[in-house]
């Protein structure tokens, strides 16, 4: 019963199953039998069973259906059997009508592929017109950019290379053509940087030849606009020149308002020709080459290289030439070229962005600056001309105000100004000293002799002089200075000028051209013009007449100084009363000439009367005196009156020293004649012809050849000689042996050693002379006196010796 239940339940199941086999898809069918074998064991048999008795039902059910419609089908292929008769008949018609067909056809066929054919063609000619068209811009751009090439036209070339790489080549990148187009562009682009490169570097070559000439335009415009004012500034110091001592300037500014009227006349004939740089340089090549590299994207690299070659020529334009000292034409060049340099890196750097800047161009100019210094401090330190250094120093002046146009700071320029400034004052006190020596030889240390008043006002022209004395004077009459005076008064005045010369243009102050000038006139006068006095004093060849000549000129010129001081301010236009205003030392420098002058007077005076005195030729051992002076002393006495003559052009005091000094120094040279130690014996004849000598000093001496000695005071410096030529005159040895040591003693200036000298050379006199003197009671009396009294010297002097 059990099983039969089981049988029961799954007999539904199995038809569900095999309804879903036939309705469902056979790709569904797996999980459908797979739960025949999911359900209870064994029940895939009882499916199969189930399955096959299904099958048999469908087989019963096709049977059914195909007796059903077999008469049907006999029928249908009864008549099928019946349409293939017709249907041969209609293949056959079919057939023969293709046939005709055919044949009909084939010449349509050719017509047509002729169509076909000439279609194609005209499709193609379009397409290839279309392409053309695109093409043809392409290759005008390229044709143009061969053009451009062959014209040179670069930066052109270059932009039409960006449109045909960013506009034209993507139309047309599929074509070979367009592909060397492009593979072509690296090397053009290569051969414009190498030919711009190379009109750059022939640029730099013509700028380095033409930059002496651009040099030169430049300071030409920068003098020109300066000429104005400069000319008025020079009028405006020639007027105040003419307020003051207008006959003394006279030739000097003459001179200067010739020169004047030249510059302006040649300024006026040089305005026309002066050209700007960009007329002597073409500056396009730069201006090319920076847009290349623009546009190539390498403006650092062309920058660097500019510079880098720029920096390279400036070298070469700082290097001077190692003769560049000896003509300004070697300095102008110079400074030309230089000026040159640097107007086109001006002009560079406003007229482009980025090439040149403003701190590149100090940077180098600082450079240059510094070099320039050296070379012009060493360079100059040569020069020896002022003419020449004057020059140079105008130059500079030009060079500093033109380049200080173009903005450059130049004042370090003005400060070597005024370090040249010092050597052309060292150059000019030389050449003047040249001048100043010339003059003294020239010279003919006499008083200028004037004949007439044109004579007169020529000399008064030239000196300041005035002595009323002298103007009611009647001609002919003489001035007291020689015609050095004039002479050396106007070389000051010139030197005056030739350094106010250098003070123009320096950018200074009245007060201190005032002040240069004082100092520069100090220095001409207490160096140069004062060792020119004293090498012309010390000279052997200068009398005594001549060393009052100069005595009396230094007067004159020291009385001078004042007006030299007068003519300084009238120059300047600066109050002497300014409390910083310099004064000339030409005081001191004259009085010291002065004085040295005095000196070698008495010195040549000295020496004078040595050459006399050698002269002397006393027979020391005669018996008896001639009865009257000597000759050498009478022609010295007489030399020594026309002297002192002629002193009475000096100063008095000078007069009386040179006197006074002239008598010592004879009564020294008679005393050392006496006591001389290759004198062994002098005889008492000897001693009074002696005498007869120092008198006639002494009467010289009371003559009073220079006036001003009161009493007898010249006649002292004859006083030792008097005393003791009175002592052995006299023979009053018991007064000097009594009296000697006391204030009041008669012959207080005669020392013991002098007297024992001279009477021992008369104690062997005595021995010698008088051989039988012994057998003379007199003679044997005086003998044992001189022994005595030698005696008694010997024990004075050493006494004194002792007591010293």
């Amino acid at each position: 019963m059990a099983e039969n239940s089981e049988s029961l339940g799954t007999v539904p199941e199995h038809e569900r199953i095999l309804q879903e086999i036939e309705s469902t898809d056979t790709a569904c069918v797996g999980p459908t039998l797979r739960s025949v074998y999911d359900d209870q064991p064994n029940a895939h048999k009882k499916f199969m069973e189930k399955l096959d008795a299904c099958i048999r039902n469908h087989d019963k059910e096709i049977e059914k259906m195909c007796n059903f419609h077999h008469q049907g089908f006999v029928d249908a292929i009864t008549e099928l059997l019946k349409v293939r008769t017709d249907a041969e008949k209609l293949k056959v018609q079919v057939t023969d009508t293709n046939r005709r067909f055919q044949d009909a056809g084939k010449e349509v066929i050719v017509h047509t592929e002729d169509i076909i054919r000439c279609r194609i063609q005209q499709r193609n000619i379009t397409t290839v017109v279309e392409k053309l068209q695109l093409c043809l811009p392409v290759l005008e751009m390229y044709s143009k950019l061969k053009e451009q090439m062959s014209a040179k036209r670069y930066y052109s070339a270059l932009k039409t290379m960006e449109q045909l790489e960013n506009v034209y080549f993507p139309w047309v990148s599929q074509y070979r053509f367009c592909q060397l187009m492009i593979e072509n562009l690296p090397k053009l682009r290569e051969d414009i940087k190498e030919i711009s490169m190379s009109d750059l570097k022939d640029f730099l070559e013509s700028i380095r030849k033409h930059s002496d000439k651009i040099g030169e335009t430049a300071m030409k415009q920068a003098q020109h606009q300066k000429t104005f004012s400069v000319s008025l500034q020079k009028q405006n110091k020639m007027k105040f020149g003419k307020n003051m001592y207008i006959n003394h300037d006279r030739i000097p500014e003459e001179r200067n308002e010739t020169v004047l009227k030249h510059s302006l006349e040649e300024e006026d004939e040089n305005e026309e020709e002066v050209l700007t740089v960009q007329d002597l340089v073409d500056f396009s090549p730069v201006y090319r080459c920076l847009h290349i590299y623009s546009v190539l994207g390498d403006e650092e690299t062309f920058e660097n290289y500019y510079r880098k070659q720029r920096k390279k020529q400036a070298r070469l334009v700082l290097q001077p030439q190692s003769n560049m000292h000896e003509t300004v034409d070697g300095y102008r060049r110079y400074f030309t070229q230089i000026v040159g340099f640097f107007v086109v890196e001006d002009h560079i750097l406003h007229v482009t962005q980025g090439l040149v800047t403003r701190a590149y161009t100090d940077e180098l100019w600082n450079m240059a600056l510094s070099k320039i210094i050296a070379v012009l401090r060493a360079h100059s330190s040569y020069c020896t001309d002022p003419d020449l250094v004057l020059e140079l120093k105008n130059l500079i002046v030009i060079f500093a105000d033109t380049l200080q146009g173009y903005g450059f700071p130049v004042n370090r320029l003005f400060d070597l100004l005024f370090e040249i400034r010092d050597q052309y004052n060292e150059t000019l006190l030389k050449k003047w000293a040249g001048v100043f020596r010339d003059i003294f030889e020239e010279d003919n240390y006499s008083p200028i002799p004037i004949v007439n008043e044109e004579e007169y006002k020529i000399v008064i022209s030239k000196f300041p002089f005035q002595d009323p004395d002298l103007e009611k004077q009647s001609f002919p009459k003489k001035f007291p200075m020689s015609q050095s005076v004039p002479h050396i008064y106007i070389q000051v005045k010139e030197f005056i000028y030739a350094s106010l010369k250098f003070s123009e243009s320096l950018h200074r102050s009245s007060t201190e051209i005032d002040d240069m000038l004082r100092k520069s006139t100090n220095l001409l006068l207490t160096r140069t013009l004062s060792s020119c006095l004293l090498n012309l004093i010390r000279k052997p060849h200068i009398g005594l007449t001549e060393l009052v000549q100069i005595i009396i000129n230094t007067t004159h010129l020291e009385q001078a100084c004042k007006y030299l001081e007068d003519f300084i301010t009238n120059i300047t236009n600066i109050s002497q009363e300014t409390v910083h205003t310099t004064r000339l030392y030409g005081l001191s420098t004259f009085k010291d000439a002065r004085h040295a002058a005095e000196g070698e007077i008495y010195t040549k005076l000295n020496q004078k009367i040595d050459e006399f005195v050698q002269l002397a030729d006393y027979d020391w051992t005669m018996s008896e005196p001639d009865g009257r002076a000597s000759g050498y002393l009478m022609d010295l006495i007489n030399f020594l009156r026309s002297i002192f003559q002629v002193f009475t052009h000096l100063p008095g005091k000078v007069a009386q020293t040179a006197c006074m000094s002239a008598c010592q120094h004879l009564s020294t040279s008679l005393m050392q004649m006496l006591l001389d130690s290759e004198l062994k014996q002098i005889s008492m004849g000897a001693v009074q012809q002696f005498n007869l000598d120092v008198i006639q000093c002494e009467l010289f001496a009371s003559s009073e050849p220079v006036p001003g000695f009161q009493g007898d005071t010249l006649q002292l410096a004859f006083i030792d000689l008097r005393q003791l030529l009175d002592l052995f005159m006299v023979w009053d040895w018991s007064t000097y042996l009594a009296d000697y040591g006391q204030p009041a003693s008669k012959y207080l200036r005669v020392n013991p050693n002098t007297a024992l000298t001279l009477l021992e050379k008369m104690k062997d006199t005595s021995k010698k002379n008088n051989i039988f003197a012994q057998f003379r009671k007199n003679d044997r009396d005086k003998q044992k006196l001189i022994e005595t009294v030698v005696k008694q010297l010997r024990s004075l002097v050493n006494g004194m010796s002792q007591h010293t």
